[in-house]
């Protein structure tokens, strides 16, 4: 009798282990970016300083749709991986997690997770709801301690 080993989830790599999980990148956060400082130069007659706020916002958003393309988010068994290509670059283990939380769920652009050291501020870039559910199986919601009423 043979067992069929189970299959990866959908949001995982082919060969990559079956308990980590590669979030797919999401590419909307860029170029949402990048069409507001395009729209940003129609109202260069209104205000002169436009063209530098058109330019700041569009070199944000170039460069957000580079990391985009390049780094990875990898949930591993024990600590949440930030790579690049096949090189890990962070380790964030799980252990130290104090909190997190997805900003505006509606229209996920934020990604804020505490440490006990230190917290972490990510533009949304990847799948948002590949991201929730793994942040609800690896790391549940903590709810605060009741305070006492004295």
């Amino acid at each position: 009798m043979t067992t069929v080993p189970p299959s990866p989830p959908d949001n995982a790599t082919p060969d990559s282990d079956p308990d980590e999980v590669v979030l797919r990148p999401r590419f909307w956060v860029p170029l949402g970016m990048l069409l507001l400082a395009a729209a940003s130069l129609g109202l260069r007659p209104l205000w002169s300083g436009m063209l530098w706020t058109a330019l700041g916002t569009g070199l944000l958003g170039l460069f957000l749709l580079l990391q985009t393309a390049l780094l990875r988010l990898r949930f591993a068994p024990e600590a949440l991986l930030v790579s690049r290509r096949d090189t890990v670059i962070r380790r964030f283990p799980y252990d130290t997690w104090i909190g997190w939380r997805v900003w505006w769920p509606a229209l996920p652009v934020l990604f804020y997770f505490r440490e006990e050291r230190s917290f972490h501020l990510l533009p949304m870039l990847f799948d948002a709801t590949a991201l929730r559910q793994q942040l609800d199986h690896r790391l549940p919601p903590t709810t605060p301690a009741p305070r006492d009423p004295a």
